[in-house]
């Protein structure tokens, strides 16, 4: 019985181990996420008004969106905020960027309609 007693105890106890290694490295992970968001460069509205004529830099953005493509840091933070925006909620967007989401959104659905159509049953 006693065998079975330090077997049962050391298998709890690892059990126990292996568990706060993965809640540490959980936390961790989320942290960084939280991190990396709240870290991305703020755009002027002169870098806004650039990057929504350039259809290069637009199709990028949009196939990033879509997850048709890669993202740079812009993209990820997009892909962030785009199930809250479209909702019409933005707690962590700063008023400038709440601005300029509403300006972009506009953009897009005037002139990427068929992408603005996929965005929405994405994300919506």
């Amino acid at each position: 019985m006693s065998c079975f007693m330090i077997s049962f105890t050391r298998r709890v106890w690892v059990y126990a181990c292996i568990t706060f290694v993965i809640n540490i490295v959980f936390i961790g992970v989320c942290t960084c996420l939280v991190l990396t968001v709240l870290a991305a460069p703020q755009m002027s509205d002169a870098q806004l008004e650039k990057t929504l004529a350039d259809k290069g830099t637009m199709q990028r953005h949009l196939r990033c969106a879509l997850g048709e493509g890669p993202c740079d840091m812009v993209g990820r933070r997009l892909r962030t905020l785009a199930p809250f925006v479209l909702r019409g909620a933005c707690p962590q967007c700063s008023v400038q960027e709440s601005r300029h989401i509403r300006r972009t959104l506009a953009y897009i659905q005037r002139n990427y309609p068929w992408e603005w159509a996929r965005i929405v049953r994405q994300y919506g």
